[in-house]
């Protein structure tokens, strides 16, 4: 058995988890924020057999795709000036998945 985390945009996550469990998946979100934009994800844990998880991979591709944002990223000279705003042109979106092998599951 795996434990597949996968980070994920928060617009992406409402199609990502119906599909998941569309398809008999069980699936923990977690609300998290990303270091770069301090923008919102979200974190998805589910445990899925060996067999299963290229099956998952393939749905969170599906559903997590990748999209150019401009954005602004506030930046200071010297202490005392004011705060110019600079645009950005950023790529979010898609997936951060990481799989960690289970040495135990139980459901109590």
């Amino acid at each position: 058995m795996k434990l597949i985390i996968a980070i994920v945009q928060d617009q992406d996550a409402p199609s990502l988890i119906e599909e998941l469990m569309d398809k008999d998946f069980r699936v923990t979100k977690l609300a998290s924020t990303g270091g770069f934009l301090k923008a919102g994800n979200t974190t998805l844990l589910s445990g899925v057999e060996d067999d299963k998880v290229d099956e998952v991979l393939k749905i969170i591709e599906d559903n997590c795709k990748t999209r150019d944002i401009t954005t602004s990223l506030l930046t200071v000279t010297m202490p005392g000036d004011t705060y110019m705003p600079y645009p950005l042109e950023v790529r979010v979106g898609g997936a951060t998945v990481f799989i960690v092998e289970v040495e135990k599951y139980m459901r109590v």
